[in-house]
Parts: C-alpha cells; sequence; structure tokens
C-alpha cells in the first residue's frame, strides 16, 4: 500500500472521534503547502515531511497526538503545544474527545516547522 492508502487505513479502522480528528489533522497540514509529502513510517505512523519531518500522528486509546519532531525549536506562538513540555526536542499539539483542532494554530505550527526545516537544510549546505 502507499502511505496515503496506509493512513486512510488507519482512519477507517477508528471509525470513532479518533479516526475524524486524524482526519482533519491530514486535510488541515495538507493545506499548509503542495510540497507537502505523507509518509508511513516506524510501522503504523503517519508523517509528514518537506525538507525533513514536520509531524508525526500517532492515535492512542484516548487521545490524538500530533508530534512535531523540532517543536521545542519553534515558537508555537498560538501555545497549541500541549504534550511532551519537558524535552529538548518534541512538542506534541494532543487532542482528547470532544476537543476541536485550532485549525489556523495548526497551519501556524506547521509553517513554523517547514521554515525551520528550511533552515536546518540551508545551514547543511
Amino acid at each position: 500500500m502507499t502511505p496515503a492508502e496506509e493512513i486512510d487505513n488507519l482512519i477507517r479502522t477508528h471509525p470513532d472521534w479518533r479516526g475524524a480528528a486524524l482526519a482533519n489533522a491530514r486535510r488541515i497540514i495538507s493545506e499548509v503547502d503542495p510540497g507537502i509529502v505523507e509518509e508511513w513510517k516506524w510501522m503504523g505512523a503517519p508523517v509528514w515531511e518537506l525538507d525533513g519531518i514536520l509531524v508525526v500522528g500517532n492515535i492512542f486509546k484516548t487521545k490524538v497526538k500530533l508530534g512535531f519532531m523540532y517543536g521545542a525549536l519553534i515558537t508555537d506562538a498560538t501555545g497549541l503545544f500541549n504534550g511532551e513540555l519537558g524535552g529538548n526536542q518534541r512538542r506534541s499539539y494532543e487532542l482528547a474527545e470532544g476537543d476541536v483542532i485550532d485549525e489556523e494554530g495548526l497551519k501556524a505550527l506547521v509553517r513554523e516547522a517547514i521554515a525551520f526545516n528550511h533552515a536546518k537544510r540551508a545551514n547543511k549546505k
């Protein structure tokens, strides 16, 4: 299966609020930049990339987690990060049943992650 098909299948196998939340997050993330690529990694995780990993999606029993690989290194101007706050690299935006995704806030985080990845890549040259 392609990464897109794997993600479709993950959403389909969670017909409750978690699948709907991941599908909505997927749509929002994909709208930010046409260069964003969907991948399927680590035997079961949807990943969105552009010049490196931007966001990793995970479905758990009581939450949907959108993990930002370099979240600790971006500003999070909208204050959405609510998970993995103690680390020096990752941050996550975690959703529980009934939560509504802050679309503009999530798009802002993805844009910041893209800018970080672009800068990181430029510094390697």
